[in-house]
């Protein structure tokens, strides 16, 4: 079913207003004009710019354009005039001389909220039966008051599926052939899929500008021109810094240990990027990672996005919340359907129990996140694979971390001592050292209970002691600044030791 097709089910329905936010207002309008082409049923829209003034008129096909103008106003039988500024005299003329006609109203929010504005509403609405007036709200935001609530039906433009974005893809280069003498313009067959695929979740007219800033760039599409699509994308969708993009993603040969979530996370790969047409193959939805600080859970977030390829978006839940109510609840709506329209992705929650309070003592705000977020997770059908992160597992409601929202719950103990020398390996070639001037297995058998920040950061101190001294870096310094550390796991012992033991029968061990 087409928007067009819904957009003419839902305003022959009988509700007197319809609701539309969306950014791609002149779309909006050229489908509603299609649609009451061939009805004979008035169309006009106003703006505050140009005031009341009719689209089509009553029984004929189609007027035409005129200079410019993008919706095809009917400039050669005009309207009567008034005050294009002045809301209330349009409203009170369609309430008193107008019958049986579609009414666009333009970018109408900042009016919506004057209590005789809305009253003007409210009567027109009711007069649905003996009038015939729809009235059509199309704005990129707009919140309809309690009064008029009832008598509204909201609909949301459908964005192009990869099959269209091609479509749009190969009718822009056919536009520009003909613009440059028939000129076959130049493109990379994988590029052009790549590009399809990752302008999946943008609009109609967003993907088509995107595409003709590909092609008129230099008249080719190539790799290069999906990096920077994705980066202007990516731009696009963060401008409210809710969701934050990390370009530093690490692949899983630069993290130590963790063998059993690489090979889960292996087998699920090609069903993640690549989901199969049978309905008995399901896309993986996402993990939880939990485990004691310190021992790689935010890195394993990062390697997740590096192995797999695909972004990873950080979800910050400090800004998601906002002092006026119902903007929290409005915020992680939106920050889910940016994630959704960046996919495939990793939507990394780091420390999720921090962001939401399952105690009720925030006059259920943190109640209704969590409710937004648990439909969205169960529902979730697009290629966004959740990442979540926690250090208190049992502050989480269990709803939250049943299987069904996440596939599975992996526990990031500290390090056995084959885990702990393939960690030093990597932090020693990182800085450029030579492993064979140390004697790492000795290391890992010393340093029984570090976790991998601890190992690192006696790398790094055993640095700074040779420079000072101008040596290379030996065993024997390394193993000093081991000794004169004291790891979390003693400083915390009774607490991690709770956890430890917590997370023996619950979870499944990441290494």
């Amino acid at each position: 079913m087409t928007d067009q097709h819904n957009l003419e089910v839902l305003i022959e329905s009988h509700f007197p207003i319809v609701v539309l936010e969306t950014h791609e207002e002149q779309r909006v309008v050229n489908l509603i004009k299609d649609i009451y082409t061939k009805k004979k049923k008035g169309l006009q829209v106003w703006t505050a710019s140009e005031g009341l003034k009719s689209l089509l008129l009553t029984g004929q096909s189609r007027l035409s354009l005129q200079g410019s103008d993008p919706y095809g106003y009917n400039a050669a039988q005009p309207e009567p005039t008034i005050d294009p500024i002045d809301p209330d005299a349009m409203l009170d003329k369609i309430k008193k001389s107008i019958d049986n006609n579609i009414i666009l109203l333009l970018d109408f929010h900042p009016y919506i909220d004057d209590p005789k504005t809305l009253r003007l509403i409210k009567e027109i609405a009711q007069q649905y039966y003996v009038n015939g007036n729809t009235l059509v709200f199309i704005s990129h935001q707009i919140e309809i008051p309690e009064e008029i609530k009832r008598l509204c039906v909201s609909y949301q433009l459908s964005i192009p599926s990869q099959e269209e974005i091609h479509s749009i893809v190969v009718d822009e280069a056919k536009a520009w052939n003909a613009k440059n003498g028939n000129q076959t313009l130049k493109a990379d067959k994988k590029a052009v899929k790549l590009l399809s695929q990752n302008l999946l979740g943008l609009t109609t007219s967003d993907a088509k500008r995107f595409i003709r800033n590909a092609i008129y760039n230099d008249g080719a599409i190539t790799h290069s021109d999906v990096t920077e699509v994705m980066e202007a994308k990516y731009k696009l969708v963060a401008k409210d810094s809710i969701l934050t993009f990390d370009y530093d993603t690490v692949d899983f040969s630069d993290v130590g240990g963790f063998h059993t979530l690489k090979s889960w996370l292996q087998k699920r790969k090609n069903f993640f990027l690549n989901p199969r047409n049978e309905s008995q193959v399901d896309i993986p939805k996402g993990i939880m990672l939990l485990g004691v600080q310190g021992c790689g859970k935010s890195l394993a977030a990062k390697a997740v996005a590096g192995v797999w390829g695909i972004p990873l978006i950080r979800l910050d839940f400090g800004a998601i919340y906002d002092k006026y109510i119902g903007n929290t609840e409005k915020n992680i709506r939106e920050a889910l359907r940016s994630a959704e329209s960046l996919s495939p992705c990793v939507l990394w929650i780091d420390e999720i129990e921090k962001g939401i309070n399952s105690e009720g003592t925030d006059s259920g705000t943190s109640g209704r996140v969590l409710g937004t977020l648990l439909t969205w997770m169960s529902e979730n059908e697009s290629r966004v694979f959740v990442v979540a992160t926690a250090n208190d597992i049992q502050s989480l409601p269990p709803e939250l971390v049943r299987k069904g929202r996440m596939d599975e719950i992996f526990f990031i103990d500290l390090p056995s001592k084959d885990s702990r020398k393939e960690i030093l390996s990597l932090h020693v070639e990182k800085r450029d050292m030579n492993t064979n001037d140390l004697d790492l297995n000795t290391i890992a058998v010393e340093s029984e209970g570090f976790s991998g920040a601890e190992l690192e950061q006696a790398i790094v101190s055993a640095r700074y002691t040779s420079y000072a001294n101008s040596g290379q870096v030996s065993t024997e310094q390394i193993l000093e600044e081991i000794m004169q550390t004291k790891p979390l796991s003693i400083v915390m012992a009774e607490h991690i030791t709770q956890l430890r033991e917590w997370a023996r029968d619950r979870t499944v061990s990441a290494d």
